[in-house]
């Protein structure tokens, strides 16, 4: 009797379609052998293949059906039984040029679906469920695809109540909102994931765009960082060079002191004469031993004060290091001055500081 039933039904549904279409399918679903022939192999899984594509034929005339090669993500090509038409959602948009491919493993497996291109009437950009790039279709009907509560024909209409509402071609929302009782679960289920998807979409360009800001930031941070690097490392090797430097003009300036000390006659001799050499290095009494030693102090100093200035305007020492040297000097200047006179001698100083001037 099921048998008696499910041919009458396809009987009268073949009645409202063209015999070509039926003819199709009918040879299609029954030729088994050669390079053309559909991936079906199960009687049962043919039959009710022939009977949910007679009736999307019969509910949606615009379908044609045909034979397509579909090539899966692993690689594997499979012959599928497709139906390719218009799908007309409403008078006031164009109509959506759809194929629908039946699964190997249908109807355990939901059909692939597809919006076909053309460069007419491109998908709109960042549509929730048509993607711009193949035209493949996603929508909650396919991913909660279950047998028996779901086929062809109900695929199809869910379709038509999908882009109605966000028509792939032209997104153009319907002028008035219906009462949320009206609306099914799927379709109250796909409004909910086209809003969530236009809000994804947009705070994913603005958290890009923050992005992309914060990375210009943080290029331009780290090169500025890089140059901060730079230059401390130089200001620490310039340190590094200069307290170098200053360490050996205080050692050089130290051997120079202690130079002069030794050597004091000599500065001294070369001050008054070669032919008093003898006499300057052998004072009569204490008094002349005594400003002996305090001439050549005096000088040595003074001419150790002479040196600095030139060395501070070489700019090899620094001014801390130039005003504590010569601040030590000059101390040591003012107690030889006080001692010559103390012993009325500082004549012979004044005649050195003017011979001095003079030669300069």
């Amino acid at each position: 009797m099921e048998f008696l039933k499910s041919l009458s039904e396809l009987f009268s549904q073949t009645i409202s379609i063209q015999p070509s279409s039926v003819e199709f399918v009918e040879a299609a679903l029954t030729s088994t052998t050669g390079p053309c022939a559909l991936s079906y192999y199960d009687p049962d899984q043919i039959c009710l293949i022939r009977r949910h594509m007679i009736s999307l034929l019969q509910d949606y005339p615009s379908f044609k059906p045909s034979m397509e090669a579909f090539i899966h993500n692993n690689g594997s090509t499979v012959n599928l039984l497709t139906a390719n038409g218009e799908l007309h959602v409403s008078s006031s948009v164009p109509a959506v040029p759809l194929k629908v491919l039946v699964h190997e493993n249908y109807p355990q497996m939901a059909p692939i679906v597809y919006v076909v291109l053309n460069s007419t009437c491109p998908v709109y950009q960042n549509h929730p469920f048509v993607d711009s790039g193949s035209g493949a279709t996603t929508c909650s009907y396919l991913e909660n695809w279950l047998y028996p509560g779901c086929n062809l024909s109900g695929l199809v209409r869910n379709l038509v109540k999908l882009f109605s509402h966000y028509h792939p071609f032209c997104y153009s929302p319907s002028s008035g909102l219906a009462h949320p009782n009206l609306f099914s679960k799927r379709e109250a289920m796909d409004r909910l994931v086209c809003s969530l998807y236009y809000d994804v979409m947009n705070f994913s360009s603005t958290a890009e765009k923050e992005i992309a800001e914060l990375s210009d930031i943080q290029v331009e941070m780290a090169k500025r960082a890089e140059m901060v690097t730079s230059m401390a490392i130089e200001h620490e090797r310039e340190r590094i060079s200069l307290r170098r430097l200053v360490k050996n003009m205080t050692d050089e300036a130290d051997k120079l002191l202690n130079w002069l000390k030794v050597h004091d006659e000599r500065r001294f001799a070369a001050v008054i004469g070669d032919d008093a050499i003898v006499d300057a290095f052998e004072g009569v009494d204490e008094r002349s031993k005594r400003v002996i030693d305090c001439l050549a102090g005096e000088m040595a100093m003074e001419d150790s004060i002479d040196a600095l200035d030139k060395a501070l305007e070489l700019g090899v020492v620094p001014s801390g290091q130039y005003i504590k040297q010569v601040r030590s000097l000059a101390r040591d200047q003012f107690v030889y001055r006080a001692k010559l006179q103390k012993l009325g001698s500082l004549s012979e100083l004044n005649n050195y500081h003017y011979t001095k001037d003079y030669n300069l």
